[in-house]
């Protein structure tokens, strides 16, 4: 679409230069690190405060154009790419720690700043904040998203850690939502509502966080298996064992040889596990023994601890690369990934049909993992211009979802919706679909904010409709 002059002039004159119709600046906003790709945004604006947000977003909403929440572009699944044009808001300015509440273990923090970020700030007060989705993704981001990781089966989502929030409505009102208090019985939990919405009800300026006490002791390492099945039956005996880990990850024969390849590894081309455990010294090493007896007895070989901070931040950033290190195994193939999540009990059935049908497929597709809550992706490694690998990497990828339905699972577990998984959506929920359709309506009743992302259209047939 085509901005109209008026508004163009009316942010040019509040933003500045922060306001930029450059074509470099909307070129870097039609693409993330997912496979998907949109048009560029008729412009890019870069708000530093509520109030500049709660401005844009009136003027907007006065003149129908879209606007599309930007954080650092890590999303997976085209959740920030601007379909129907309009303004791509980057709220990249907005970084700033405002509050640490040591004594209440709360961070205030506007959604610009990034975890790592954060953490760093936090390192004198004996606090961090545990969610770690691997890249160095903005807190906005990852709130709008309900984004978890690594430390998820130890610490949760970002369900669990966000306390409350400060969110600009689609017509510019500001409002907040949640209490520093431990818990609330006051009305609707519009945080929850608001968590995971991925910018199509609000655009998130604040966020009180949740923080955790550092660990006392921690201890990492890594073990191969003889078979997939082994490791991922590991995965389940320790969790139901009851066995406190911080970290448990799964990664198959074919990202230990990606490791190999991009870290300069010598891993075993074999399954392995990846785990840490933090507490007090006596219970990590309890915890470590623990786990060495149930994994010895799933066939694991080859244990390698990593003793110092050094070598545990070498582990963690070897599995955060999996992404980049997947793509030497097919040089010049473009990486669709997907992920699903499945009840524990079913999921050494449903990552060995998956690596199954990925055979099966003849595509590329190595398999990783935070399986400590019977999460786990892949990325299906594609020719960019073949019609024919995308619709078979497109079809596993849904058979996957497929299968995770049928046992009770969820078609994501922490890539979110976005573009790619939006037509997935009547499966999973019914008609419940048609009932987030109709609370996006309630806020936002023109669609002009995240359009095409999520929910269904507001002349998208109901679930019933369809099947009659």
């Amino acid at each position: 679409m085509t901005l109209p002059g008026t508004l163009t002039q009316e942010l040019t004159a509040a933003l500045g230069p922060r306001f930029s119709t450059k074509r470099g600046d909307r070129d870097h906003h039609s693409a993330s690190e997912s496979f998907h790709r949109g048009p560029p945004p008729d412009a890019v604006a870069f708000p530093e405060s509520t109030e500049e947000v709660a401005a844009i977003l009136r003027a907007c909403s006065a003149a129908g154009v879209p606007v599309v929440p930007w954080g650092t572009g890590t999303s997976l699944e085209g959740h920030a790419l601007a379909t129907q044009g309009g303004i791509t808001l980057n709220l990249q300015n907005m970084n700033r720690v405002l509050e640490i509440r040591a004594g209440d273990m709360q961070a205030s923090v506007q959604p610009g700043v990034t975890r790592e970020g954060l953490n760093v700030e936090l390192r004198a007060s004996g606090l961090f904040f545990p969610v770690d989705p691997g890249a160095n993704a903005s807190l906005g981001g990852m709130a709008a998203t309900r984004a978890s990781g690594t430390t998820a089966v130890r610490y949760g989502t970002m369900r669990d850690n966000v306390m409350g929030l400060q969110v600009v409505l689609a017509d510019g009102r500001i409002i907040r939502t949640g209490t520093r208090a431990a818990k609330s019985s006051a009305g609707y939990d519009l945080t929850g509502l608001f968590v995971g919405s991925e910018g199509t009800l609000g655009i998130i300026t604040e966020l009180t966080l949740r923080l955790h006490g550092q660990p006392e002791e921690t201890a990492a390492a890594i073990c191969a298996f003889g078979s997939l099945e082994q490791a991922v039956e590991c995965v389940t005996a320790t969790i139901q064992s009851g066995i406190p880990m911080a970290r448990i990850e799964f990664v198959d024969a074919l990202t230990a040889r990606a490791f190999n390849l991009k870290a300069g590894t010598n891993l075993p081309e074999a399954p392995h596990l990846m785990v840490e455990f933090h507490g007090s010294p006596g219970a990590v090493r309890e915890d470590a023994a623990r786990f060495g007896e149930i994994a010895q007895e799933f066939g694991a070989q080859g244990f390698d601890w990593a003793v110092t901070a050094e070598d545990r931040a070498r582990l963690w950033r070897m599995r955060h690369g999996a992404y980049h290190a997947a793509l030497a195994l097919r040089p010049g193939a473009s990486g669709m990934t997907t992920d699903v999540c499945v009840p524990m009990s079913h999921l050494p059935a449903a990552v060995a049909a998956a690596a199954a049908d990925i055979a099966a497929s003849g595509l590329i597709g190595p398999i990783v993992g935070h399986v400590g809550d019977g999460n786990f992706h892949s990325l299906l490694l594609v020719d960019p211009q073949s019609p024919q690998e995308i619709a078979r990497a497109k079809a596993v990828a849904h058979r996957m979802a497929e299968h995770a339905l049928e046992v009770g699972g969820t078609i994501s577990g922490e890539h979110g919706i976005g573009l790619g998984k939006r037509g997935l959506m009547p499966a999973q929920h019914g008609e419940a679909w048609q009932v987030m359709g109709a609370i996006k309506t309630a806020l936002d009743p023109q669609g002009i904010l995240n359009p095409g992302k999520l929910v269904p259209d507001r002349n998208q047939a109901s679930v019933a409709d369809v099947l009659a």
